[in-house]
């Protein structure tokens, strides 16, 4: 059927009105690390080395910044996928961890599926390796559990860009919402004078973002010592 421009307008108008932009809420979420294991890691080749491992530890990070509850799960650790790595242990100490001995969506461990609703949170922030697997079974299991979730692209890693890609949009279709990190942690925080706000987060993208964190002493340096230079001024 052909649609007339005031029909096409309608039908707009209408796709508009059913957007729904949903929000983090700090006070309604968890924090999820799925299988961020030293023998998976080595599978990750869409990021750098050192590039992933800063933003597994941030992801991880930003639990204890929020005080989310967090829990941690790994796959066959005894077997060549190992352990977590010893920093996101040490972060997270309290922690439950589910060491699941076969499940591959962890969704499907019935020990992980009552650490997770025993948080009592309906929103759920997440990111593993593989991006493909053991992130997107868990999210699109989760969505269909009635959660809304937030998956850290830049916290989730797999075997090349291609399959990141695929794996990214196969969720966003199934309704998981896929961001970065740095998004993540400004709709947690939502407002600069929050608790934790500009305190708290400087510090945290000081040690992960470092773009944005050299912008904040560039700023800071200014402002102590800094002189306007002949024609400098815009």
């Amino acid at each position: 059927m052909q649609l007339t421009l005031p029909l096409l307008a309608l039908a707009l108008l209408g796709s508009c009105a059913a957007f729904k932009f949903e929000r983090i809420n700090k006070n309604d979420s968890m924090l999820l690390i799925v299988d961020q294991q030293i023998g998976l890691f080595q599978l990750v080749r869409d990021f750098g080395p050192e590039e992933y491992r800063n933003n597994m530890l941030a992801h991880a990070a930003l639990g204890k910044a929020f005080n989310l509850p967090t829990i941690l799960t790994t796959s066959a650790e005894t077997g060549p996928n190992g352990p977590l790595p010893k920093e996101i242990l040490q972060m997270h100490p309290d922690a439950p961890l589910i060491r699941r001995a076969g499940e591959v969506d962890a969704w499907d461990s019935a020990e992980f599926r009552a650490a997770v609703e025993a948080t009592g949170k309906k929103q759920v922030i997440l990111a593993g390796i593989v991006t493909d697997v053991c992130t997107a079974f868990l999210a699109m299991s989760l969505v269909e559990a009635g959660y809304t979730v937030f998956a850290n692209a830049d916290a989730s890693g797999t075997f090349n860009a291609q399959v990141a890609a695929n794996a990214n949009a196969r969720m966003r279709a199934a309704g998981v919402h896929v961001l970065s990190q740095f998004a993540v942690g400004a709709d947690l925080m939502r407002d600069w004078r929050s608790t934790p706000g500009a305190k708290e987060l400087f510090p945290f993208y000081d040690t992960y973002l470092a773009q944005f964190a050299f912008m904040v002493r560039a700023h800071a340096a200014a402002v102590t010592n800094g002189t306007v230079l002949p024609g400098e001024s815009v």
